[in-house]
C-alpha cells in the first residue's frame, strides 16, 4: 500500500513539474501589416491591407495553431496616387477581384506546425471571397513578432479577371495569376 501511495505521489511530482505551457498571443493589429504585390506584363503593382483580429497559439514557446483575419475592404494602393490610386483601389474591391462588399473579411486558420528553433513550416488552410483552400508557407517568429512570406493564386479563389489562363488576347493586359504578401504580425 505505501509502494502504491508513494508511486502516485512520485508520478503527480512528475506531471506537476513538467507541465506543458500553451499561451494564445494576441496579434497587436496596431503595430502589424501586410504588404501586396500585384504583377502583370508591364509591371507591378503594390499597396497594404490591415490585419482586423488574430491569435497565434504557443506550446512551450513553439508555434502550434493560430488564425489571421485580414479587413479586405483596408485595401490600398501606395504606389500609384491621385485619380489612378482611386481607380485601381476600386477595381481591386469590386466583383472582378476581391469583392469587398460581399467579402469584407478573408481568413488564414493554422492548422499544423512543424520545425524549432523560430523556423516553422505552416500547413493551413485560407479563405478568400468565401472558398477556402490548403496552404503551406514558412514563418518565423523572433521575440514578439512572426513573419512569412506568400505567394497566392488567386484563380484558385475565382479570381480570373486578366489571366492569361482563361482568357485569350490579352497580349501585355495579361495580370499574374500570383500575388505575394508580405506579412508581419505582432504579438
Amino acid at each position: 500500500m505505501l509502494k502504491s501511495l508513494a508511486l502516485v505521489i512520485i508520478a503527480a511530482l512528475t506531471v506537476s513539474f513538467t507541465t506543458i505551457k500553451k499561451e494564445t498571443k494576441k496579434i497587436n493589429v496596431e503595430k502589424s501589416s501586410i504588404e501586396w504585390v500585384g504583377k502583370k506584363i508591364t509591371g507591378q503593382h503594390s499597396g497594404v491591407i490591415a490585419v482586423k483580429e488574430g491569435s497565434l497559439k504557443f506550446k512551450n514557446n513553439k508555434l502550434v495553431g493560430g488564425v489571421v483575419i485580414v479587413n479586405m475592404t483596408s485595401l490600398t494602393v501606395t504606389d500609384l496616387s491621385g485619380d489612378y490610386k482611386n481607380k485601381l483601389e476600386r477595381h481591386l474591391k469590386s466583383d472582378d477581384f476581391f469583392g469587398v462588399d460581399k467579402f469584407e473579411t478573408s481568413t488564414l486558420t493554422i492548422n499544423k506546425v512543424t520545425g524549432e528553433n523560430g523556423s516553422f513550416l505552416v500547413n493551413g488552410d485560407i479563405t478568400i471571397k468565401g472558398i477556402t483552400k490548403p496552404i503551406s508557407f514558412d514563418m518565423t517568429v523572433n521575440d514578439n513578432t512572426a513573419t512569412a512570406e506568400l505567394k497566392i493564386d488567386r484563380t484558385q479563389f475565382g479570381i480570373r479577371y486578366g489571366s492569361a489562363s482563361f482568357f485569350d488576347d490579352l497580349q501585355d493586359k495579361a495580370i499574374n495569376n500570383e500575388f505575394e504578401l508580405k506579412v508581419q504580425l505582432s504579438i
